[in-house]
């Protein structure tokens, strides 16, 4: 094991979709890259998302007391980037971009076009914590691709697959999806169930197993 700066643990949290977190307060709109979400509550539903006190979104939201969560795919990925580059304090960065959006359901925040899946939030709570405030938004509309989620992402095809940010200017998408399997023995207690390879070890054993007694029994003929 390598030694790490305290804050390289941040990082290695880092891995969950990207969003694009769109604000408007009276007559301006600004989007930024978002990466610390977390589920907070189920019910009520409530969701949270880290914004560093110095970035023109924090005042964006606090004031506006309502945002909207954006998920890109990997057609997005340069402009995901590019939000996070430049402050909204200076330029409008969803005219720049080019990035065709449209309105949202409940609140005055734009939507992206081309994201996989939107989240639409009043301002519940505000958590000033360290350098960022924990934005707590109540979640009041969601809407997703079909062929991108359907209870929980689907990943099959990869133009439907969410965008993750693992640091620096290094994202990625999801490879696989993995389908986890319990068992129980007569006494009710649960088991793991075995990985193809756990397998593979278990059935040459059993094989090596049957042949040494078979091998055993001729001998003793």
């Amino acid at each position: 094991m390598r030694p790490l700066e305290p804050t390289d643990a941040l990082r290695l949290l880092n891995g969950g979709p990207v969003v694009l977190l769109t604000s408007r307060f009276r007559n301006e709109t600004n989007v930024m890259p978002a990466i610390w979400t977390v589920p907070l509550s189920r019910r009520p539903p409530f969701i949270g998302v880290a914004v560093n006190q110095a970035r023109h979104t924090h005042d964006m939201v606090r004031f506006a007391e309502e945002f909207a969560l954006n998920f890109p795919g990997r057609e997005l990925l340069n402009h995901t980037h590019y939000f996070g580059m430049v402050s909204g304090a200076n330029v409008g960065k969803l005219e720049l971009a080019k990035l065709p959006t449209f309105n949202a359901s409940k609140i005055s925040a734009p939507l992206i076009e081309n994201c996989l899946a939107y989240v639409e939030c009043s301002l519940e709570d505000a958590l000033r914590v360290g350098d960022h405030t924990l934005f707590v938004g109540r979640i009041l509309v969601v809407q997703a691709e079909p062929e991108g989620f359907d209870g929980t992402w689907l990943i099959a095809d990869p133009e439907y697959r969410p965008l993750h940010y693992l640091g620096i200017d290094r994202y990625a998408v999801l490879g696989d999806r993995l389908t986890a399997e319990l068992r129980t023995t007569e006494e009710g207690a649960i088991e793991l169930a075995e990985s193809p390879e756990e397998r593979e070890r278990r059935e040459e054993e059993e094989a090596k197993e049957t042949e040494r007694r078979r091998r055993e029994g001729e001998d003793g003929r």
